[in-house]
Protein backbone atom coordinates (compact mmCIF):
# COMPACT_ATOMS: atom_id res chain seq x y z
CA UNK A 1 0.00 0.00 0.00
CA UNK A 2 1.16 3.38 -0.78
CA UNK A 3 1.43 6.08 0.98
CA UNK A 4 1.83 10.24 0.42
CA UNK A 5 5.54 11.50 -0.41
CA UNK A 6 6.75 14.36 1.01
CA UNK A 7 7.47 15.63 -3.18
CA UNK A 8 3.55 15.16 -3.65
CA UNK A 9 3.30 17.29 0.01
CA UNK A 10 5.73 19.80 -1.69
CA UNK A 11 3.97 19.77 -5.36
CA UNK A 12 0.97 20.85 -3.71
CA UNK A 13 1.74 23.38 -1.19
CA UNK A 14 3.37 25.05 -4.16
CA UNK A 15 0.40 24.77 -5.97
CA UNK A 16 -1.04 26.47 -2.95
CA UNK A 17 0.96 29.26 -2.75
CA UNK A 18 1.64 30.96 -6.32
CA UNK A 19 3.39 33.86 -4.80
CA UNK A 20 6.33 31.84 -3.79
CA UNK A 21 7.27 32.14 -7.51
CA UNK A 22 5.49 35.20 -8.85
CA UNK A 23 6.21 37.27 -5.80
CA UNK A 24 2.28 38.81 -6.00
CA UNK A 25 -1.14 38.10 -5.37
CA UNK A 26 -3.33 37.01 -8.26
CA UNK A 27 -5.28 39.83 -10.41
CA UNK A 28 -8.99 37.99 -9.32
CA UNK A 29 -8.66 38.15 -5.53
CA UNK A 30 -6.96 41.83 -5.99
CA UNK A 31 -10.27 42.67 -8.43
CA UNK A 32 -12.20 41.93 -5.00
CA UNK A 33 -12.90 44.69 -2.66
CA UNK A 34 -11.94 43.37 0.81
CA UNK A 35 -13.81 42.92 3.88
CA UNK A 36 -14.16 46.34 6.48
CA UNK A 37 -12.64 43.84 8.92
CA UNK A 38 -9.14 43.24 6.76
CA UNK A 39 -7.24 45.86 8.96
CA UNK A 40 -7.91 44.80 12.07
CA UNK A 41 -7.53 40.76 11.62
CA UNK A 42 -4.24 42.10 9.99
CA UNK A 43 -2.90 44.41 13.15
CA UNK A 44 -3.85 41.13 15.62
CA UNK A 45 -1.74 38.91 12.67
CA UNK A 46 1.48 41.30 12.96
CA UNK A 47 1.19 42.78 16.49
CA UNK A 48 4.86 41.92 17.91
CA UNK A 49 3.69 41.96 21.71
CA UNK A 50 0.82 39.54 20.97
CA UNK A 51 1.70 36.07 21.42
CA UNK A 52 -1.27 34.21 20.32
CA UNK A 53 -2.88 32.67 17.35
CA UNK A 54 -5.93 34.29 15.45
CA UNK A 55 -8.78 31.93 14.97
CA UNK A 56 -11.34 33.43 12.25
CA UNK A 57 -14.56 32.07 13.45
CA UNK A 58 -17.83 32.38 11.14
CA UNK A 59 -20.99 30.60 9.46
CA UNK A 60 -19.77 29.13 6.01
CA UNK A 61 -19.76 31.34 2.97
CA UNK A 62 -19.01 34.81 4.42
CA UNK A 63 -15.47 35.03 2.86
CA UNK A 64 -13.06 33.55 5.30
CA UNK A 65 -10.89 32.50 2.88
CA UNK A 66 -11.21 35.60 0.27
CA UNK A 67 -10.31 37.68 3.28
CA UNK A 68 -7.27 35.06 4.14
CA UNK A 69 -6.22 35.80 0.60
CA UNK A 70 -6.51 39.62 1.13
CA UNK A 71 -4.05 39.20 4.03
CA UNK A 72 -1.63 37.56 1.79
CA UNK A 73 -1.73 40.31 -0.71
CA UNK A 74 -1.05 43.14 1.84
CA UNK A 75 1.57 41.58 3.76
CA UNK A 76 3.72 41.10 0.02
CA UNK A 77 2.61 44.41 -0.86
CA UNK A 78 3.97 45.70 2.99
CA UNK A 79 7.24 43.33 1.20
CA UNK A 80 7.46 40.64 3.05
CA UNK A 81 9.77 37.99 1.91
CA UNK A 82 6.70 35.90 -0.40
CA UNK A 83 8.15 32.60 0.46
CA UNK A 84 7.61 33.24 4.47
CA UNK A 85 3.92 33.54 3.50
CA UNK A 86 2.16 29.84 3.81
CA UNK A 87 -1.44 29.37 2.96
CA UNK A 88 -2.80 25.45 4.05
CA UNK A 89 -6.06 23.79 2.95
CA UNK A 90 -6.58 21.23 5.97
CA UNK A 91 -8.91 19.43 4.57
CA UNK A 92 -7.63 18.39 1.60
CA UNK A 93 -7.03 14.58 0.97
CA UNK A 94 -2.93 14.75 0.83
CA UNK A 95 -2.64 16.48 4.05
CA UNK A 96 -5.07 14.06 5.69
CA UNK A 97 -2.86 12.44 8.94
CA UNK A 98 -0.22 15.11 8.83
CA UNK A 99 0.40 17.22 11.63
CA UNK A 100 0.61 20.74 11.96
CA UNK A 101 4.33 20.26 13.32
CA UNK A 102 5.42 17.86 10.54
CA UNK A 103 3.94 20.56 7.63
CA UNK A 104 5.76 23.42 9.32
CA UNK A 105 8.51 21.39 8.63
CA UNK A 106 7.88 20.48 5.03
CA UNK A 107 6.56 24.20 4.35
CA UNK A 108 9.75 25.21 5.57
CA UNK A 109 11.78 23.12 3.17
CA UNK A 110 9.75 23.82 0.25
CA UNK A 111 9.98 28.29 0.59
CA UNK A 112 13.32 28.41 2.93
CA UNK A 113 12.20 32.44 2.81
CA UNK A 114 15.20 33.49 4.60
CA UNK A 115 15.04 34.87 8.16
CA UNK A 116 12.63 36.50 9.94
CA UNK A 117 8.67 36.16 11.05
CA UNK A 118 6.72 33.29 8.81
CA UNK A 119 2.94 34.06 8.32
CA UNK A 120 0.92 30.56 8.28
CA UNK A 121 -2.86 30.95 7.22
CA UNK A 122 -4.44 26.91 8.28
CA UNK A 123 -7.49 26.97 6.31
CA UNK A 124 -10.57 24.61 6.91
CA UNK A 125 -8.65 23.71 10.47
CA UNK A 126 -11.36 21.79 11.93
CA UNK A 127 -10.31 19.27 9.34
CA UNK A 128 -7.30 18.37 11.49
CA UNK A 129 -8.10 16.39 14.65
CA UNK A 130 -7.37 17.78 17.92
CA UNK A 131 -5.53 20.83 16.01
CA UNK A 132 -6.03 23.17 18.85
CA UNK A 133 -4.04 21.05 21.19
CA UNK A 134 -1.19 21.26 18.53
CA UNK A 135 -1.48 24.62 18.06
CA UNK A 136 -1.06 25.59 21.52
CA UNK A 137 2.72 24.14 21.72
CA UNK A 138 3.48 26.07 18.22
CA UNK A 139 2.20 29.32 19.89
CA UNK A 140 4.49 28.92 23.29
CA UNK A 141 7.62 27.92 21.24
CA UNK A 142 7.86 29.02 17.98
CA UNK A 143 7.79 32.96 18.58
CA UNK A 144 9.52 33.22 14.87
CA UNK A 145 5.45 32.24 13.20
CA UNK A 146 2.65 34.23 13.22
CA UNK A 147 -0.55 32.15 13.14
CA UNK A 148 -3.78 32.17 11.64
CA UNK A 149 -6.42 29.28 11.78
CA UNK A 150 -9.83 29.63 10.03
CA UNK A 151 -12.75 26.91 9.08
CA UNK A 152 -16.81 26.75 8.53
CA UNK A 153 -17.46 24.63 11.29
CA UNK A 154 -17.91 28.11 13.29
CA UNK A 155 -19.27 26.01 16.39
CA UNK A 156 -16.82 23.23 16.79
CA UNK A 157 -14.12 26.20 16.36
CA UNK A 158 -15.20 28.63 18.97
CA UNK A 159 -16.01 25.80 21.64
CA UNK A 160 -12.63 24.19 21.46
CA UNK A 161 -10.72 27.40 20.82
CA UNK A 162 -12.74 28.78 24.28
CA UNK A 163 -12.43 25.30 25.98
CA UNK A 164 -8.10 25.06 25.23
CA UNK A 165 -6.68 28.16 23.91
CA UNK A 166 -6.84 30.32 26.63
CA UNK A 167 -4.32 33.09 26.59
CA UNK A 168 -3.06 31.83 23.20
CA UNK A 169 -5.58 32.52 20.89
CA UNK A 170 -7.88 35.25 19.98
CA UNK A 171 -11.11 34.88 18.14
CA UNK A 172 -11.94 37.04 15.47
CA UNK A 173 -15.88 36.75 14.49
CA UNK A 174 -16.27 37.47 10.56
CA UNK A 175 -20.34 38.45 10.35
CA UNK A 176 -22.49 38.01 6.98
CA UNK A 177 -22.20 41.04 5.20
CA UNK A 178 -24.41 44.09 6.46
CA UNK A 179 -26.55 46.03 3.74
CA UNK A 180 -23.69 49.03 3.78
CA UNK A 181 -20.69 46.47 3.17
CA UNK A 182 -23.20 44.50 0.28
CA UNK A 183 -23.61 48.00 -1.48
CA UNK A 184 -19.62 48.46 -0.94
CA UNK A 185 -18.97 45.46 -2.62
CA UNK A 186 -21.58 46.39 -5.62
CA UNK A 187 -20.55 47.57 -9.33
CA UNK A 188 -23.47 50.18 -9.64
CA UNK A 189 -22.80 53.32 -7.01
CA UNK A 190 -25.21 52.84 -3.96
CA UNK A 191 -28.74 55.36 -3.94
CA UNK A 192 -27.69 56.26 -0.21
CA UNK A 193 -24.71 57.97 0.44
CA UNK A 194 -22.57 58.91 4.41
CA UNK A 195 -22.09 62.24 4.10
CA UNK A 196 -20.71 62.49 8.28
CA UNK A 197 -21.22 60.06 11.21
CA UNK A 198 -25.28 59.64 11.76
CA UNK A 199 -25.68 61.28 8.67
CA UNK A 200 -26.86 60.57 5.18
CA UNK A 201 -27.54 61.64 1.48
CA UNK A 202 -30.36 59.66 -0.03
CA UNK A 203 -29.94 59.84 -3.55
CA UNK A 204 -32.48 58.17 -4.62
CA UNK A 205 -35.18 56.02 -2.57
CA UNK A 206 -36.60 53.82 -5.39
CA UNK A 207 -33.19 52.60 -6.12
CA UNK A 208 -32.34 51.99 -2.49
CA UNK A 209 -35.20 49.73 -2.18
CA UNK A 210 -33.77 47.87 -5.56
CA UNK A 211 -30.66 47.85 -3.72
CA UNK A 212 -32.15 46.90 -0.50
CA UNK A 213 -34.55 44.21 -1.78
CA UNK A 214 -31.57 42.40 -3.42
CA UNK A 215 -29.78 42.54 -0.16
CA UNK A 216 -32.87 40.73 1.75
CA UNK A 217 -32.92 37.83 -1.16
CA UNK A 218 -28.66 37.59 -1.57
CA UNK A 219 -26.85 40.15 0.71
CA UNK A 220 -25.38 38.36 3.38
CA UNK A 221 -22.99 35.90 1.67
CA UNK A 222 -20.14 37.82 -0.79
CA UNK A 223 -20.35 35.15 -3.27
CA UNK A 224 -24.07 35.28 -3.78
CA UNK A 225 -24.25 38.87 -3.76
CA UNK A 226 -21.40 39.12 -6.84
CA UNK A 227 -21.64 36.47 -8.90
CA UNK A 228 -24.26 36.28 -11.46
CA UNK A 229 -23.75 32.29 -11.63
CA UNK A 230 -24.35 31.33 -7.99
CA UNK A 231 -27.27 33.89 -7.91
CA UNK A 232 -29.27 32.11 -10.98
CA UNK A 233 -29.50 28.97 -8.26
CA UNK A 234 -29.34 30.33 -5.09
CA UNK A 235 -31.20 27.16 -3.76
CA UNK A 236 -27.84 24.81 -4.43
CA UNK A 237 -25.59 27.32 -3.13
CA UNK A 238 -27.42 28.09 0.39
CA UNK A 239 -29.02 24.82 1.20
CA UNK A 240 -25.81 22.62 -0.25
CA UNK A 241 -22.79 24.50 0.58
CA UNK A 242 -24.18 26.18 3.88
CA UNK A 243 -27.21 24.92 5.75
CA UNK A 244 -26.92 21.12 4.42
CA UNK A 245 -23.26 21.13 5.66
CA UNK A 246 -24.08 22.63 9.15
CA UNK A 247 -26.96 20.52 9.52
CA UNK A 248 -25.65 17.31 8.70
CA UNK A 249 -21.74 17.54 9.23
CA UNK A 250 -20.75 19.99 11.28
CA UNK A 251 -23.23 20.19 13.84
CA UNK A 252 -23.65 16.18 14.37
CA UNK A 253 -19.88 16.14 14.66
CA UNK A 254 -19.97 18.40 17.59
CA UNK A 255 -22.29 17.24 19.73
CA UNK A 256 -23.10 14.13 18.61
CA UNK A 257 -26.46 14.18 17.23
CA UNK A 258 -28.00 11.29 15.98
CA UNK A 259 -31.57 12.40 14.14
CA UNK A 260 -30.14 14.67 11.07
CA UNK A 261 -33.74 14.62 9.50
CA UNK A 262 -35.43 15.86 13.21
CA UNK A 263 -32.89 18.36 13.37
CA UNK A 264 -33.48 19.73 9.63
CA UNK A 265 -37.28 19.34 10.15
CA UNK A 266 -36.86 21.81 13.29
CA UNK A 267 -34.21 24.54 10.97
CA UNK A 268 -36.64 24.75 8.22
CA UNK A 269 -40.08 25.52 10.27
CA UNK A 270 -37.93 27.95 12.36
CA UNK A 271 -36.24 29.54 9.18
CA UNK A 272 -39.84 29.52 7.58
CA UNK A 273 -41.11 31.47 10.35
CA UNK A 274 -38.07 34.10 11.02
CA UNK A 275 -39.11 37.13 12.89
CA UNK A 276 -42.66 34.96 14.42
CA UNK A 277 -43.24 34.72 17.40
CA UNK A 278 -42.64 30.67 18.71
CA UNK A 279 -42.76 28.66 21.90
CA UNK A 280 -41.46 25.66 22.79
CA UNK A 281 -44.99 23.74 23.27
CA UNK A 282 -46.06 24.81 19.70
CA UNK A 283 -42.57 23.69 18.33
CA UNK A 284 -43.37 20.00 20.23
CA UNK A 285 -46.69 20.16 18.95
CA UNK A 286 -45.73 20.93 15.34
CA UNK A 287 -42.78 18.68 14.91
CA UNK A 288 -43.67 15.30 17.77
CA UNK A 289 -40.15 16.38 19.08
CA UNK A 290 -40.08 16.47 22.66
CA UNK A 291 -39.52 20.03 24.51
CA UNK A 292 -36.29 19.08 25.98
CA UNK A 293 -35.17 17.75 22.74
CA UNK A 294 -35.80 21.31 20.92
CA UNK A 295 -34.53 23.44 23.48
CA UNK A 296 -30.61 21.90 22.73
CA UNK A 297 -31.43 21.98 18.81
CA UNK A 298 -32.11 25.50 19.06
CA UNK A 299 -29.06 25.87 21.08
CA UNK A 300 -26.94 24.17 18.28
CA UNK A 301 -28.47 26.04 15.71
CA UNK A 302 -27.91 29.82 17.80
CA UNK A 303 -23.87 28.03 18.33
CA UNK A 304 -23.81 27.36 14.35
CA UNK A 305 -24.29 31.09 13.65
CA UNK A 306 -28.30 29.60 11.57
CA UNK A 307 -30.41 31.19 14.19
CA UNK A 308 -30.79 34.17 16.55
CA UNK A 309 -33.27 33.92 19.78
CA UNK A 310 -34.64 37.01 21.05
CA UNK A 311 -36.90 37.00 23.77
CA UNK A 312 -40.21 38.76 25.21
CA UNK A 313 -40.18 41.74 27.46
CA UNK A 314 -43.24 43.57 29.18
CA UNK A 315 -44.74 46.88 28.71
CA UNK A 316 -41.86 47.96 31.27
CA UNK A 317 -39.44 46.40 29.00
CA UNK A 318 -38.71 43.02 32.06
CA UNK A 319 -38.16 39.79 31.40
CA UNK A 320 -40.62 37.29 32.05
CA UNK A 321 -40.24 35.04 34.70
CA UNK A 322 -41.44 32.25 33.31
CA UNK A 323 -40.21 32.86 29.18
CA UNK A 324 -42.42 30.22 27.39
CA UNK A 325 -42.34 32.87 24.03
CA UNK A 326 -39.67 34.35 21.75
CA UNK A 327 -38.76 35.30 18.51
CA UNK A 328 -36.30 33.17 16.08
CA UNK A 329 -34.25 35.21 13.13
CA UNK A 330 -31.94 33.91 10.43
CA UNK A 331 -28.65 35.52 10.92
CA UNK A 332 -28.68 36.26 7.14
CA UNK A 333 -32.20 36.93 5.23
CA UNK A 334 -30.43 35.06 2.39
CA UNK A 335 -30.84 31.64 4.03
CA UNK A 336 -34.54 31.88 3.47
CA UNK A 337 -34.04 32.45 -0.35
CA UNK A 338 -31.70 29.18 -0.37
CA UNK A 339 -34.64 27.32 1.42
CA UNK A 340 -37.72 28.98 -0.03
CA UNK A 341 -36.88 31.21 -3.05
CA UNK A 342 -36.67 34.94 -3.64
CA UNK A 343 -39.39 37.54 -2.68
CA UNK A 344 -40.32 40.24 -4.26
CA UNK A 345 -40.61 43.49 -2.28
CA UNK A 346 -44.93 43.20 -2.76
CA UNK A 347 -44.56 39.60 -1.69
CA UNK A 348 -46.53 39.14 1.85
CA UNK A 349 -43.55 37.73 3.67
CA UNK A 350 -41.36 40.49 2.55
CA UNK A 351 -42.21 42.21 5.30
CA UNK A 352 -40.57 39.57 8.01
CA UNK A 353 -37.66 39.83 5.59
CA UNK A 354 -37.20 43.10 6.10
CA UNK A 355 -37.42 42.59 10.12
CA UNK A 356 -34.97 39.39 9.95
CA UNK A 357 -32.37 41.55 7.50
CA UNK A 358 -33.20 44.48 9.99
CA UNK A 359 -32.27 41.99 13.32
CA UNK A 360 -29.49 40.70 11.27
CA UNK A 361 -27.85 44.09 10.90
CA UNK A 362 -28.03 44.67 14.78
CA UNK A 363 -26.90 41.18 15.99
CA UNK A 364 -23.16 42.33 14.67
CA UNK A 365 -23.35 44.53 18.16
CA UNK A 366 -23.41 43.42 21.34
CA UNK A 367 -26.77 44.86 22.54
CA UNK A 368 -29.55 43.45 24.35
CA UNK A 369 -32.32 42.78 22.05
CA UNK A 370 -35.64 42.27 22.74
CA UNK A 371 -39.08 42.49 21.50
CA UNK A 372 -42.02 43.96 23.73
CA UNK A 373 -45.46 41.93 23.98
CA UNK A 374 -48.05 42.21 26.96
CA UNK A 375 -52.19 42.59 27.41
CA UNK A 376 -54.04 43.09 24.36
CA UNK A 377 -52.76 42.47 20.66
CA UNK A 378 -51.98 46.32 19.98
CA UNK A 379 -49.68 45.77 22.54
CA UNK A 380 -46.12 44.89 21.39
CA UNK A 381 -42.69 46.52 19.59
CA UNK A 382 -40.92 45.06 17.29
CA UNK A 383 -37.47 45.48 18.87
CA UNK A 384 -36.47 47.12 22.48
CA UNK A 385 -32.91 47.79 23.33
CA UNK A 386 -31.87 47.83 26.71
CA UNK A 387 -29.19 49.25 29.05
CA UNK A 388 -26.80 47.09 31.34
CA UNK A 389 -29.29 47.97 33.79
CA UNK A 390 -31.95 46.28 31.68
CA UNK A 391 -34.07 49.71 31.35
CA UNK A 392 -36.01 50.60 27.80
CA UNK A 393 -33.42 53.03 26.17
CA UNK A 394 -34.64 52.28 22.45
CA UNK A 395 -37.50 51.36 20.86
CA UNK A 396 -38.19 50.40 16.88
CA UNK A 397 -41.63 49.20 14.92
CA UNK A 398 -40.67 47.94 11.96
CA UNK A 399 -43.31 48.49 8.76
CA UNK A 400 -43.04 47.50 5.21
CA UNK A 401 -45.28 50.17 4.88
CA UNK A 402 -45.79 54.28 4.16
CA UNK A 403 -49.18 54.02 5.83
CA UNK A 404 -48.47 55.31 9.17
CA UNK A 405 -46.23 58.02 7.99
CA UNK A 406 -48.92 60.97 8.52
CA UNK A 407 -50.01 59.57 11.87
CA UNK A 408 -47.62 57.88 13.99
CA UNK A 409 -50.11 58.00 16.87
CA UNK A 410 -51.89 54.98 14.79
CA UNK A 411 -48.73 52.83 15.69
CA UNK A 412 -50.84 52.13 19.23
CA UNK A 413 -48.03 49.88 20.99
CA UNK A 414 -45.14 52.05 19.89
CA UNK A 415 -46.96 55.12 21.59
CA UNK A 416 -47.97 53.42 24.49
CA UNK A 417 -44.35 51.81 25.36
CA UNK A 418 -42.40 55.17 24.96
CA UNK A 419 -44.77 57.09 27.22
CA UNK A 420 -44.73 54.27 29.73
CA UNK A 421 -41.30 54.30 29.93
CA UNK A 422 -40.83 58.09 29.06
CA UNK A 423 -38.69 57.71 26.18
CA UNK A 424 -37.48 60.88 24.50
CA UNK A 425 -37.41 59.48 21.37
CA UNK A 426 -38.68 56.64 19.40
CA UNK A 427 -38.31 54.82 15.58
CA UNK A 428 -40.51 53.22 12.96
CA UNK A 429 -39.90 52.15 9.57
CA UNK A 430 -41.95 52.85 6.26
CA UNK A 431 -41.31 52.14 2.64
CA UNK A 432 -40.46 55.40 1.28
CA UNK A 433 -41.28 58.21 3.52
CA UNK A 434 -39.39 60.54 6.04
CA UNK A 435 -40.73 61.92 8.45
CA UNK A 436 -40.20 63.62 12.15
CA UNK A 437 -43.01 64.03 14.76
CA UNK A 438 -43.58 65.09 18.28
CA UNK A 439 -46.45 63.36 20.60
CA UNK A 440 -46.83 64.25 24.01
CA UNK A 441 -42.96 65.14 24.19
CA UNK A 442 -41.73 62.05 22.51
CA UNK A 443 -40.07 62.56 18.86
CA UNK A 444 -40.93 60.06 16.65
CA UNK A 445 -38.84 59.30 13.66
CA UNK A 446 -39.82 57.73 10.65
CA UNK A 447 -37.17 56.24 8.07
CA UNK A 448 -37.57 54.39 5.07
CA UNK A 449 -36.24 50.62 6.46
CA UNK A 450 -33.70 50.45 3.46
CA UNK A 451 -31.76 54.01 5.18
CA UNK A 452 -32.34 52.31 8.39
CA UNK A 453 -30.61 49.47 7.55
CA UNK A 454 -27.53 50.80 5.83
CA UNK A 455 -27.43 53.02 9.39
CA UNK A 456 -27.37 49.97 11.07
CA UNK A 457 -24.67 48.25 9.36
CA UNK A 458 -22.35 51.30 9.02
CA UNK A 459 -22.50 51.57 12.85
CA UNK A 460 -22.20 48.03 13.08
CA UNK A 461 -19.41 47.87 11.38
CA UNK A 462 -17.49 50.88 13.03
CA UNK A 463 -18.54 49.57 16.28
CA UNK A 464 -16.91 46.35 15.60
CA UNK A 465 -13.61 47.33 14.60
CA UNK A 466 -13.52 50.04 17.37
CA UNK A 467 -14.14 47.13 19.68
CA UNK A 468 -11.41 44.97 17.95
CA UNK A 469 -9.15 48.00 18.12
CA UNK A 470 -10.05 48.23 22.07
CA UNK A 471 -9.45 44.01 22.43
CA UNK A 472 -5.47 44.51 20.79
CA UNK A 473 -4.77 47.72 22.91
CA UNK A 474 -6.08 46.00 25.80
CA UNK A 475 -4.22 42.50 25.22
CA UNK A 476 -0.98 44.68 24.33
CA UNK A 477 -1.03 47.24 27.28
Amino acid sequence: MKDVSNQQVAEHLKRLNPWWQSGEMDADTLSLHPRAYLGPVLRLLQEPKLRRAVVLLGPRRVGKTILIRHLVADLLKQGVSAQRIDYVEMDHPLLHGQTLEALIRQIEEAAPGGDGTRYLFFDEIQSHRDWEKHLKPLVDHRPDLKILVSGSAAAALKRQSTESGAGRFTDFLLPPLTFSEYLQLRQEPAAIIEEAPDRYALVDITRLNAQFAEYVNYGGYPELALSPTVRANPERFVKSDIVDKVLLRDLPQLYGIKDIQELNSLFTLLAFNTAEEVSFEQLSQRSGVGKPTIQKYIEYLEAAFLIKRVFRVDQDGKRYQRERHFKVYLTNSAMYTGLFGARSADDPEFGHLVETALFAQRFHEDARLNYARWGSEDCEVDLVESSQTLKPVAALEIKWSDKFADRPEALKGLMKFVRGNHLPLAWATTRSRIEQQVIDGCEIRQWPAAALAFHYGVRAVQGRMAGYEAQIKSITA
